[in-house]
């Protein structure tokens, strides 16, 4: 019997990503968000999650696909991450997927820089390719603008 993995999955820019079910906390609609002075370029700011201060990353720009089209409203995929909880602003919510491991391959070497550094691979679907964020990366922003 094959080993398989379950994904939460969502798109930015057209694009299909997943991330470890067992790293969501939860998915909600679009929050209002405080700006924060000075924090990096992909940080959106912070939001109150039921009194929980999170901060809110603009998974967009840190993947360097460019900002929203006007008037579009982000989705918060809430992952679990070493330094607490992190929500990520992605386009779309998808669906929980379920795949096996043999379908995943590493990531393309079309992938440059740091966006590199942040997909571990992906996993070949029916008609899409689905590319696994590696969340703990992902939420860095030390490196991050």
């Amino acid at each position: 019997m094959a080993h398989t993995s379950q994904f939460c999955t969502f798109y930015l820019d057209g694009l299909l990503f997943g991330v470890g079910l067992q790293g969501v906390q939860e998915v909600i609609r679009t929050l209002d968000t405080t700006k924060v002075p000075l924090a990096p370029a992909v940080v959106s700011g912070l939001i109150n999650l039921r009194g929980q201060i999170v901060t809110a990353v603009n998974l967009r720009l840190r993947l360097e696909l460019g900002p929203s089209p006007p008037g579009a409203q982000s989705m918060n995929v809430v992952v679990r991450s070493e330094d607490g909880a992190v929500s990520l602003l992605v386009d779309e919510i998808g669906d929980v997927v379920e795949v096996e491991e043999d379908t995943f391959e590493p990531s393309p070497e079309t992938l440059r820089g740091s966006v590199r550094d942040m997909i571990l691979g992906v996993h070949k679907l029916n008609e899409r390719l689905m590319h696994v964020l590696d969340i703990e990366k992902a939420c860095q922003m030390n490196e991050a603008n």
